[in-house]
């Protein structure tokens, strides 16, 4: 089978822990080099048996033999590598979120289009076979009509100092971390866009940044759906669906690796209580979708149409927290 080869656009633990591993156990890709300033590229390089390592993201982005590069950098940088990525004719997949607001997904998103690269927003949850289940039980009738969507995202942040999730300049905040997962999540499940946002957080006393956030949408179906992100609670990443006559709880939604790839489906309903096991690699499979939109020519199924979209959402939620948290 044809690979797609893939470089690395730094040494950041999201690639060590998760993409580097992921894209090795993919069927048609493989890492071919990495590139980073930091001093560890080349122990991370033997680490993974990344044959080529350059000293610099420019030079890596120079190397003839990519077809795509992984880009997990600091938030307020994914607008200008993206971009940069697309000028040298590499195809992307960059961590969440996109960029910093709309207005920069807009503009790497067109410059990816002007170049003819694929890009895509790494929400790999969406990934998992879970969430297909879910919208077929919602779709079946078996839980009613459905009145209420809620999804949280909170791990407690144990050390704050240094943390660049810290920094308003380097897109810090709960929402641009995690909380965007479960704005996504609301949008993707119940395939409708909010048309009222009421957003309030727990602001940072030192760093000025969401420590946590809780938000109320009215979607345009009518459905209500809420969220809330936190850096200052346990670890949950919960969504779920209530329906006039049922409810299906998703409580390992966006990070079911941490449980052996499994995803775990209760269908709640007055007479009986059921669960659905649903496994799947999501960041294996998240990997091998792109890369065959690549080598077959296709949009991936997460446009940058609707990329932009989740990120105009996020906007709106930063605007109503200035509106809303004193």
């Amino acid at each position: 089978m044809t690979k797609i080869r893939w470089g690395i656009l730094s040494t950041a633990n999201i690639a060590q822990k998760a993409l580097i591993p992921a894209i090795g156990r993919a069927e048609n890709a493989e890492v071919v080099a990495i590139g980073s300033g930091n001093p560890n590229v080349k122990e991370v390089a033997e680490k993974f048996n990344i044959p080529t390592v350059y000293n610099s993201y420019d030079a890596l982005l120079d190397d003839p033999n990519l077809d795509a590069v992984y880009i997990p950098l600091p938030n307020h940088l994914h607008k200008e590598w993206v971009m940069k990525a697309a000028q040298k004719g590499k195809h992307v997949l960059s961590e969440k979120p996109a960029a910093l607001n709309a207005e920069e997904t807009k503009e790497l998103v067109e410059a990816c289009k002007k170049h003819g690269m694929k890009y895509m927003e790494a929400f790999m949850y969406q990934f998992h076979g879970q969430h297909k289940r879910v919208k077929e039980i919602i779709a079946s009738g078996e839980i009613g009509d459905v009145q209420l969507m809620k999804s949280s995202f909170s791990f407690f942040m144990a050390n704050p100092e240094g943390n660049i999730r810290m920094d308003p300049k380097m897109g810090g905040g709960s929402i641009y971390d995690i909380g965007c997962y479960c704005i996504h999540s609301i949008r993707h499940i119940l395939d409708d866009e909010p048309e009222e946002i009421y957003v309030e957080a727990d602001m940072h006393p030192e760093y000025n940044i969401d420590n946590s956030a809780y938000g109320i949408f009215k979607m345009k179906s009518g459905v209500r759906a809420m969220f809330d992100c936190s850096f200052t609670m346990p670890f949950r990443t919960a969504y779920e669906v209530i329906g006039s006559e049922g409810v299906i709880k998703v409580p390992r939604a966006f990070r079911p690796d941490k449980n052996d790839h499994e995803g775990l489906i209760v269908i709640e309903k007055e007479d009986n209580v059921r669960e659905e096991i649903v496994v799947t690699d999501q960041y294996k499979t998240q990997v091998e979708h792109l890369s065959n939109a690549i080598l077959e020519n296709k949009d991936p199924i997460y446009s940058g149409e609707d990329t932009i979209k989740n990120m105009k959402i996020i906007d709106a939620c930063y605007e109503s927290i200035k509106q809303n948290t004193k």
